[in-house]
């Protein structure tokens, strides 16, 4: 008998391995696809460069031997990790398996998910984390909780290190749901993922509320009324679509800057902006076509798009320099700042920060939001937020105000006096601590009362508190406004000056940490 080549065992022992690891899994797989969902290595594939995927822990498999686990047994154990490039940039990823075990979290489970994160942190690369799984492996009890409060634990310590990117591509419940939490940004995917701390049949028990998974936690719901997830994706590929392309703009960790891409200055000047503020103070107008106007062309990638409206953030870039935007949204309740709104934006300026991408805003606001809702909800503490997160930044900073800057909402909105490195104004700026009519009714009360035509007297007030305040020029003249400029030569002055900011060096006041008013 001839005897076979150590090249044919290792085949022959590869199929075997590969075969066991599927555990017969071609039934499994089917059902995932009849979901309307990829398995864990087909999203891997697609997120990856092409075989530049090295797996970690392939033969891994768990050690419990209660309530029948002892006859289950299944290579990697539900969870596939390892590294590998996008873009040839080197990033960790690991994808949860739901056709094993439901993808339920176990002891081995969780420590192949920290070995990864352990190597994203020393070796300074983003981590991904694709989710699909039923929760903690009930069989295995505190070991499996124990496994997610690791997991906690090292996202933590990540946090403002690496990037952390968490995509939910199925169900995601119960202690599960903090991992992605703490995570810099999440995705979900419409109608094949959910989050939520309790299901809709504990909902139903507690409170007698009828809800479905997708109303209590699906992706509409935590990209519109919650604010839990930054983006809303049509299907899986989209989802992974938009991974790749929101690690285009930030860089591999804190120590480093985002790729910069090649730009070959020409014509900077944006006539278009010239004309696109109302005549009307109070009409509004669509700040995302400010933004299309000054940024390179289709760079503009909106973070948080269907929540808290009033504000938009997202990144773009500049001249190929990538820019953290944050900008009051006229169109949408004026652009005022409530609740919602300054809670989105101090966390988009903390990232920004974290990973030294640049930062612009784009001012047209009226203030905070009036009313008992936000004040009973704690609009101070949630604006304060907002203002921390300015006052903190340490990267360039360059704020424009192009209509409306009223009130605190003006100090708050990256005003010079909390550290802004440059502050535009348009001609249009209004700089002013309330609106023309509010103030000239407080302020001469008693002349407009005593006047033979009030209503007239009033409008001569009003025409002179306008004349004096709503402008931009006693602000220029104060220093608070580094230069009034027409719109169309907004994008030159803001290439120029984010380039002359680039080697920015700005040392906060030793201590631990602060204590940002959450």
């Amino acid at each position: 008998m001839k005897v076979k080549s150590n090249q044919a065992k290792f085949e022959i022992l590869a199929q075997k391995n590969a075969e066991a690891l599927l555990g017969g899994g071609e039934k499994r797989i089917a059902a995932q696809h009849n979901k309307g969902k990829l398995t864990a290595r087909e999203r891997i594939a697609l997120l990856l460069d092409e075989n530049s995927f090295e797996e970690i822990g392939k033969f891994v498999m768990h050690r419990c031997k209660d309530f029948g686990l002892d006859k289950e047994y299944y290579l990697g154990d539900g969870v596939v990790t390892g590294y590998g490039t996008i873009n040839g940039r080197l990033v960790y990823v690991f994808a949860q398996d739901f056709t094993v075990f439901g993808g339920a979290l176990s002891e081995t489970f969780a420590e192949k998910i920290c070995k990864i994160m352990d190597l994203a942190m020393k070796n300074g690369a983003p981590l991904i984390g694709l989710n699909d799984s039923g929760g903690a492996r009930i069989q295995e009890g505190v070991m499996s909780l124990a496994g997610y409060a690791d997991i906690f634990y090292k996202n933590t310590l990540a946090s403002g290190v690496i990037p952390q990117i968490s995509a939910i591509m199925g169900p995601c419940a119960g202690g599960a749901v903090y991992s992605p939490a703490i995570t810099d940004f999440i995705m979900m995917v419409e109608n094949t993922s959910y989050m939520f701390v309790t299901g809709p049949n504990v909902v139903k028990t507690v409170t007698h509320e009828v809800v479905t998974s997708e109303e209590l936690g699906g992706a509409s719901t935590h990209s519109t009324k919650s604010g839990v997830t930054h983006f809303s994706c049509a299907n899986e590929v989209t989802c992974i679509n938009d991974i790749k392309r929101l690690l285009s703009y930030i860089p591999q960790n804190c120590e480093e800057t985002a790729p910069l891409l090649p730009y070959l200055l020409g014509d900077e000047t944006r006539s278009v902006l010239n004309d696109i503020i109302p005549e009307n103070p109070n009409q509004p107008y669509d700040m995302k076509e400010v933004i299309d106007h000054l940024v390179d062309a289709d760079s503009f990638f909106e973070v948080h798009k269907n929540y808290a409206e009033n504000i938009v953030v997202g990144f773009a870039r500049l001249g190929g320099r990538s820019i953290g935007i944050v900008a009051n949204q006229p169109a949408v309740m004026a652009g005022v700042l409530d609740i919602q709104a300054s809670m989105k934006a101090a966390r988009f300026v903390r990232f920004c920060d974290c990973f030294n991408i640049p930062l612009l805003v784009l001012e047209d606001v009226p203030g905070f939001m009036p009313g008992t809702n936000q004040e009973w909800g704690g609009i101070i503490n949630h604006g304060a937020k907002l203002l921390y997160a300015f006052c903190e930044a340490t990267v360039p900073r360059i704020t424009v105000i192009t209509r409306k800057a009223y009130g605190g909402a003006y100090d708050v909105m990256n005003s010079k006096h909390i550290g802004a490195d440059m502050n535009y104004a348009w001609p249009t700026a209004e700089i002013a601590v309330m609106g023309a009519k509010g103030a000239a009714e407080i302020i001469f009360r008693k002349e407009i009362a005593e006047a033979e035509n009030p209503e007239e007297k009033l409008q001569e007030k009003v025409d002179e508190y306008t004349q004096k305040f709503a402008n931009p020029y006693r602000a220029a003249h104060r220093g608070y406004i580094d230069e009034v400029i027409l719109p169309a030569e907004t994008r030159q002055k803001l290439i120029r000056a984010f380039g002359m900011l680039e080697n920015k060096v700005a040392n906060m006041p030793r201590k631990k940490h602060g204590n940002i008013p959450l």
